[in-house]
C-alpha cells in the first residue's frame, strides 16, 4: 500500500491523539452492519465522521466503538448464539469467555444506539429501575438488547504505531431487527442514511472498511449463509502488508 494508511476503527475522535506509546495493546471493539433488503439492491447503514475529529476526518464508517465496562456488566445477563460466541473466541486475546464475547455484541449494539439513535432490540416494558452506566437511556426508552440475530463476520486489528489500537469484531443484522429510532444521538456521524453497497464503494472510505466492504457484498449475495458455514476473515497488518486470514 502507498501513501497514509486509513485504517477505520470506531470511536477515535473521543480520544487525544497522543502518540507516546508506538506498541499500544489493542482494545476490545465492534461494529454493526445494519442491512436493508426491502428497496431493490440492499442497502446499508452509514455516516460521516465529523471534520473535526482527529482520527479519520470525514470518512464514512459503520457505527460502531470500543467495548466499555458497561457492556462487560451487561454481558452476564446476555448471550449470543452459541455458535457466534464459539467464533469469537477463536484467537481472542487474553482469556476466551462467552461474557466478552457477549459484551462484544453488545458494545456494537450500544454505540449504534447513541450515533444513530437505532434500536436492535425488543420491547422490554417499565424502565428498569436502575439503568446500567452507558445503556441507561437505551433501557429507559423502553428496549432491551436482542444479540440472537447478530452475526459475527469480520475482524480487524488497527496496525502498531497509530495514536489508538482497536481489535474489532464486525457484526451484521437484517434492518428488520430494528426495533426503534430515536431523535437524539451524539454527534459522532453526520450524513447518517442507508447506502446501496455499490454506492458505498464510491464514499470516502478507511482502507479497513473497503475491504470489508467486500466481505458484507459476498454476505448480502448469500444471505448470510457465508457466516454459518465459514471461517472468518481477519485482517491484521505483519511486515508493513495488510494480511487477510480465516480464523
Amino acid at each position: 500500500m502507498t501513501g497514509p494508511r486509513r485504517n477505520g476503527m470506531p470511536k477515535p475522535g473521543r480520544d487525544t491523539g497522543d502518540t507516546s506509546r508506538a506498541h499500544q495493546r489493542p482494545r476490545d471493539a465492534a461494529t454493526l452492519v445494519i442491512v436493508d433488503r426491502t428497496a431493490s439492491s440492499p442497502r446499508i447503514l452509514m455516516g460521516r465522521r465529523r471534520p473535526d475529529q482527529v482520527f479519520l476526518p470525514n470518512t464514512f464508517v459503520f457505527p460502531g466503538g470500543r467495548v466499555e465496562a458497561a457492556d462487560r456488566a451487561f454481558a452476564r445477563h446476555h448471550a449470543l448464539a452459541p455458535s457466534e460466541t464459539e467464533r469469537l473466541k477463536i484467537a481472542m486475546r487474553g482469556r476466551p469467555t462467552d461474557t466478552r464475547a457477549a459484551a462484544l455484541a453488545l458494545a456494537a449494539i450500544r454505540e449504534t444506539f447513541e450515533e444513530t439513535g437505532i434500536v436492535v432490540g425488543e420491547a422490554a416494558g417499565a424502565a428498569p429501575q436502575d439503568p446500567v452506566g452507558g445503556w441507561s437511556d437505551f433501557l429507559a426508552a423502553g428496549f432491551r438488547p436482542r444479540l440472537d440475530r447478530l452475526a459475527f463476520f469480520a475482524r480487524a486489528i488497527t496496525p502498531p504505531g497509530r495514536p489508538r489500537r482497536y481489535d474489532t469484531r464486525f457484526f451484521i443484522v437484517d434492518a428488520s431487527e430494528v426495533a426503534h429510532r430515536a431523535e437524539r444521538v451524539d454527534g459522532e456521524l453526520l450524513d447518517i442514511d442507508w447506502y446501496t453497497i455499490e454506492r458505498a464503494k464510491t464514499l470516502d472510505l478507511p482502507s479497513i472498511t473497503r475491504h470489508v466492504m467486500e466481505d458484507i457484498a459476498t454476505l448480502v449475495n448469500m444471505h448470510g449463509k457465508h457466516c454459518e458455514k465459514n471461517g472468518v476473515p481477519f485482517y491484521v497488518e505483519r511486515y508493513g502488508r495488510l494480511e487477510r486470514k480465516i480464523i
